[in-house]
């Protein structure tokens, strides 16, 4: 059997970021350091940071007064960023700085006195806190049925932006629905969506077309793992999202002669390295990685922990 790995795949920038943010204030401050939220949709990312100290909450109400507290990398709204300066806690934002844009460009158009479209899924953590950061009239479309439903108060007056781990090809469509009803609408086209999301998508469709059966390695939760799945089964491929090695189901394999790969973007690469281990004991393979973007962002950590990041590296 043979193995493709697509490329790139796992941690993307933001991820990477917020992890750190989350370890290096264990190691500056001390446990407990209390995260608002899954810090990333990764159950193993999370179980990893919990061994070593983080404790992980619904609300800043369940974290004591004064206690050092990071925000979420999918973001929060700005009840939350008040909630938590009226209990005073020392806030680390590990909100993504691609997501950050987002809510720059959501409350530019509000304050401009535009009616904003969110192009998102409901209930998304990114979602709720980038509703809850823009001031005025949000609408939130999901698909291209709510976009041919939406009504607005002045069509003239009319913007929007996107959640960053959408489906490029099903915000296109909704896009293209929203201009064709709104001509005067402003948007950014699909640069909302993270450059990360795009790369893995974009990977996805190389790597499915050599494929046949993919395994995508991503939490049940995570918007952008689920999207590498639909890819696969957009384009008649198996296709089955799976938390780690554990879930994959032998009979998936079944007159399988080339499985493929990927991770969502919270999905840290040891999850890869422990698939491949268990295909070993089922089937002799040769694995291959695919040719691909060579992803080389970085973000600025947080201004409490720049220093304490470069004196740690440094010893």
């Amino acid at each position: 059997m043979k193995v493709l790995l697509a490329q790139p795949r796992g941690f993307c920038a933001g991820v990477v970021r917020a992890v750190e943010i989350v370890e290096l204030a264990l190691k500056k401050y001390g446990p407990p350091v209390y995260v608002r939220h899954e810090i990333v949709h990764n159950k193993r990312v999370v179980e990893d940071l919990r061994a070593k100290g983080a404790v992980f909450v619904d609300e800043v109400d369940d974290i004591p007064s004064g206690a050092i507290t990071v925000f979420s990398a999918h973001g929060v709204s700005r009840r939350v960023v008040s909630d938590a300066d009226n209990r005073g806690l020392e806030v680390l934002d590990a909100t993504c700085p691609l997501v950050a844009r987002v809510h720059t460009e959501g409350q530019r158009y509000a304050a401009a006195g535009y009616e904003v479209v969110l192009i998102g899924h409901a209930g998304h953590a990114e979602v709720e806190g980038t509703l809850g950061q823009i001031d005025g009239t949000v609408h939130l479309v999901g698909s291209v049925t709510d976009a041919k439903a939406l009504e607005v108060r002045d069509p003239e007056m009319l913007a929007y932006v996107t959640q960053t781990t959408l489906s490029v090809d099903d915000t296109r469509d909704i896009i293209a629905t929203l201009e064709k009803r709104f001509p005067k609408i402003h948007g950014p086209d699909v640069k909302d969506i993270c450059y990360a999301t795009q790369n893995r998508q974009q990977a996805v469709r190389e790597l499915v077309g050599r494929s046949d059966v993919l395994l995508v390695l991503g939490a049940k939760n995570s918007s952008n793992s689920n999207r590498l799945r639909e890819i696969g089964e957009d384009m008649n491929v198996p296709s089955y999202l799976i938390d780690d090695a554990t879930g994959l189901q032998p009979a998936w394999l079944t007159d399988k002669k080339t499985v493929g790969i990927t991770a969502g973007a919270s999905a840290p690469e040891a999850l890869v390295d422990e698939l491949i281990a268990k295909l070993r004991t089922l089937a002799d393979i040769e694995v291959e990685m695919l040719d691909g973007v060579t992803e080389n962002i970085h973000f600025k950590l947080p201004k409490q922990l720049k220093d304490f990041a470069t004196a740690n590296a440094a010893e």
